[in-house]
C-alpha cells in the first residue's frame, strides 16, 4: 500500500497529469476525426485504447472529486475551529475584565490594547487625550496585575493554549 505522505503530496499533481494526457488524447483523436488527418491514424484506429483513456479519466475525476470533497469537509473543520476559539477568546476576555472589575472605558481600552492600538491611536479613537490612556492602561495592569501591555496579553494567550505549551525551563 501507498504511503499516505507520499499520496498527499503526489497524489493530486499525479491526478492532474492523468487527467491532462488523457484529454491531450481525446482532443487529438477529435482533431484527427474532424480534419480526417491520416497522419494521427494510431490514434483514430485505437478504440480500446480510447475506452482506457476514458475510464482512466472517469476515475481519476472521482479520485479529485474525493479529494476535494475531503479538502472541503477539512476547511469546513477548521473554520469551526477558528470560530470557536474566537468565541472562546471574547468568553476569555469578558471573564477576566468582570474579575478585575473594569468599568466600560478600561474594558474598551483594553481591548483595543489588546488588539494592538497604540496609546494614540486609542486616544483618537475614544476622542480622549493619551495621557488618560496612559491612566486607564495603568489601572488595567493593576488590576490585571501585569507590568504591561505584553504580560497582559500573554496572559489570554497562555490561557488559551492551555498545556499545549512547552513547560519553561528552570
Amino acid at each position: 500500500m501507498l504511503n499516505s505522505d507520499f499520496v498527499r503530496r503526489f497524489g493530486l499533481p499525479a491526478l492532474f497529469l492523468l487527467q491532462f494526457f488523457c484529454v491531450l488524447f481525446l482532443l487529438a483523436d477529435a482533431v484527427a476525426d474532424v480534419f480526417k488527418l491520416e497522419s494521427l491514424s494510431f490514434i483514430k484506429d485505437s478504440d480500446s485504447f480510447e475506452y482506457a483513456v476514458v475510464i482512466a479519466l472517469i476515475m481519476s475525476m472521482a479520485a479529485t472529486g474525493y479529494r476535494m470533497r475531503r479538502v472541503l469537509l477539512r476547511n469546513r473543520l477548521v473554520e469551526n475551529q477558528l470560530m470557536a476559539a474566537s468565541g472562546a477568546f471574547c468568553e476569555l476576555l469578558e471573564l477576566h475584565f468582570e474579575n478585575w472589575n473594569l468599568t466600560a472605558s478600561e474594558r474598551e481600552v483594553a481591548l483595543l490594547a489588546i488588539k494592538g492600538f497604540g496609546i494614540a491611536e486609542i486616544a483618537d479613537l475614544r476622542k480622549t487625550k493619551a495621557g488618560t490612556i496612559k491612566a486607564q492602561l495603568n489601572a488595567i495592569y493593576k488590576k490585571a496585575d501585569v507590568t504591561g501591555r505584553p504580560q497582559l496579553i500573554s496572559l489570554f494567550v497562555e490561557e488559551l493554549m492551555g498545556d499545549t505549551l512547552a513547560p519553561s525551563p528552570v
